[in-house]
């Protein structure tokens, strides 16, 4: 796609990684440049890095509206890679699950959305990667789990174990277990062999983790566990190399995670929503402790930028704080140090704020318009004399 001409944003208030400033950014060959370029008037605005997003399902809503209702990949990711871009997401890893349960959560489904990731990647805006989320009990699969994430360039597995939440949803509320089979089209004793096959790996699950696990450490493939219930568990995972605690769901969790100098994620809408729409920590807590280090989207995009603000209006940081968790953090927990700040040199993923409405006017990846509209969007248009 073509990069824009090198233009010179002045007036904004920018986030460098000191503090805000009134710099100029100039931007060239999809990269933040010191060259000098016509000039653009963005005084008024915020400009921040691009947002990074480590973990999100929104993505499912393009492709499977209803449960009954699929829609073609390629051009359901296209329409989710411009949901980022209008929330500001420049980066993002698409979390797809590998699991027992099948549907659009096996590992066929996993396939074929790797492979309409692959035809369309280059063409989408936002970098979109997918972060396979590997249930524990899929033993019997691991040759092809391997075989995929090698194929495709995986770079992000976390892993997590959903069947005591299954058999705990049998025992307990038996009509939620039947409307849950019911969306897979089964039948309550169908979904119950599932649930119990995948049972019967157990003795099999912690030697074939092992193997997989070393595996990916052996390809660079960054790893983490999901849903962490006590130290004890994330020590299981850290054990496999897998270092990113995503979702503690209790403190001693995050904490063991912290004491080991272990990223914790937690999710945005969390922080939007004063608490766990699952009943679980609330994250803003564990940022009030220092024990989260990055916030993801989870099930909802726009939750990313409005949590920052959030922490913002509740004094628990300031907002070069706040930002980063959902930038410069997530960027340098998995590595890319050519995001997620503002410099020379770096990517241009860029991400124009109105500070009044907090509204997102504009987004750029690595140079390129993702999303434009407001009253920025008319001055962009403008000639320069126009609105000097």
């Amino acid at each position: 796609m073509t990069q824009i001409a090198p233009l010179c944003l002045t007036g904004a208030r920018v986030l460098t990684p000191q503090s805000f400033d009134t710099t100029s950014i100039t931007v060239a060959q999809g990269r933040i440049s010191t060259q000098t370029a016509p000039e653009v008037d963005l005084s008024g605005y915020l400009l921040l890095p691009g947002i990074v997003d480590l973990h999100g399902d929104g993505f499912e809503r393009h492709l499977n509206p209803r449960p009954s209702a699929p829609f073609e990949k390629r051009r359901a990711l296209a329409s989710a890679a411009a949901e980022l871009a209008a929330n500001g997401v420049t980066t993002a890893w698409f979390a797809q699950s590998w699991s027992w349960e099948g549907g659009f959560r096996s590992g066929g489904a996993t396939e074929a959305l790797l492979e309409a990731l692959s035809a369309v990647r280059q063409t989408l805006l936002p970098d979109v990667r997918l972060q396979v989320r590997l249930e524990t009990h899929v033993v019997p699969e691991h040759g092809a789990v391997g075989a995929a994430i090698a194929r495709h360039g995986v770079d992000y597995v976390v892993f997590n174990n959903h069947l005591p939440e299954a058999v705990e949803l049998y025992d307990s509320a038996p009509d939620r277990f039947a409307s849950w089979a019911a969306q897979h089209r089964l039948t309550t004793p169908e979904m119950l062999k599932i649930v119990r096959d995948a049972q019967a790996q157990e003795p099999d699950v912690a030697q074939a983790l092992r193997a997989i696990a070393a595996e990916f450490a052996t390809a660079g493939v960054k790893m983490g566990s999901h849903d962490d219930d006590c130290a004890a568990t994330r020590a299981r995972f850290r054990a496999l190399q897998a270092q990113i605690c995503e979702f503690p769901t209790s403190v001693a969790a995050a904490q063991a995670a912290h004491d080991h100098g272990e990223p914790v994620l937690m999710g945005a809408p969390n922080v939007v929503r004063r608490g766990s729409q699952s009943g679980n920590i609330a994250a803003e807590d564990l940022i009030k402790h220092g024990l989260c280090d990055a916030l993801v989207s989870d099930y909802y995009y726009p939750a990313l930028a409005q949590a920052a603000f959030a922490l913002v209006d509740r004094t628990i940081c300031d907002l070069p704080h706040a930002w980063s968790m959902i930038s410069t953090a997530p960027a340098r927990i998995m590595g890319l140090h050519d995001r997620g700040t503002i410099v020379p040199g770096q990517r241009a993923d860029l991400v124009a704020v109105n500070p009044d409405t907090r509204m997102i006017e504009m987004t750029l990846c690595a140079g390129k318009i993702a999303h434009m509209s407001g009253a920025l969007a008319a001055r962009m248009m403008l000639p320069a004399a126009v609105y000097a």
